[in-house]
């Protein structure tokens, strides 16, 4: 899992980034605050960690802008611990709220517990009017169904779970490279192409866009 920290106190990035580093997550960050929100959702992060008081734009401003464009979870962290800004970060769509100074354990329990919120989804998915059906493997729109292969459900599956958000073709084979099957560059291509062949023909179309030498979104 990777996670974005936006924190413009350069030692507290640090100590941030370290800890979560040290706990197994990836992490990236940007000190060019002027551009952030573009850096942000062109991260391909699990879960952002934000500050309120930030050069250039504050960061209720960012996560309205973040909310507007994906559906990325948002913790906010703040030394504005007053029940104003809580309530506020909470209505602009984060998804929790933690007051500086932390416990370290507890800022990891509450990324812990965002991240399963997102990732412990139901047996079925739905978006656009699109159907994923993990106990069956299979998708629907309207009457009309179609059957995966286990890649097929696996590339779906992980562009729902990022969905708003593009993602990297290296990171789809990383994905895949979970199963006993053999992935390459023209393998994926096969199977995005097969894909998209299965959601024309149960009636939805353009689902899966191509952002040309960046991945795929829906």
């Amino acid at each position: 899992m990777k996670v974005f920290v936006v924190e413009d106190d350069k030692i507290l990035n640090k100590s941030l980034s370290t800890l979560l580093k040290n706990n197994g997550y990836d992490v990236e960050t940007s000190f060019d605050f002027e551009n952030i929100i573009e850096i942000i959702l062109k991260s391909n992060s699990n879960l952002l960690l934000l500050d309120l008081n930030l050069p250039f734009f504050d960061g209720h401003h960012i996560c309205r802008e973040i909310r507007k464009e994906s559906n990325l979870p948002i913790i906010v962290v703040s030394s504005k611990n007053n029940d104003i800004d809580e309530l506020v970060s909470l209505n602009l769509g984060a998804d929790d709220f933690v007051s500086k100074p932390y416990n370290s354990n507890i800022l990891l329990a509450h990324i812990e517990r965002v991240l399963n919120r997102y990732n412990n989804v139901g047996e079925k998915i739905e978006y656009k009017g699109l159907i994923l059906d993990k106990e069956k493997n299979i998708i629907k729109y309207n009457q009309n169904e179609e059957e995966l292969t286990k890649n097929e459900f696996r590339i779906l599956f992980l562009l729902f779970k990022n969905r708003g958000k593009i993602v990297s073709r290296d990171r789809i084979m990383d994905e895949l490279w979970q199963t006993d099957s053999f992935v390459d560059d023209n393998t994926l291509t096969v199977n995005i192409n097969r894909l998209r062949k299965k959601l024309c023909e149960i009636g939805i179309e353009d689902f899966i866009k191509t952002k040309r030498g960046q991945g795929y979104i829906i």
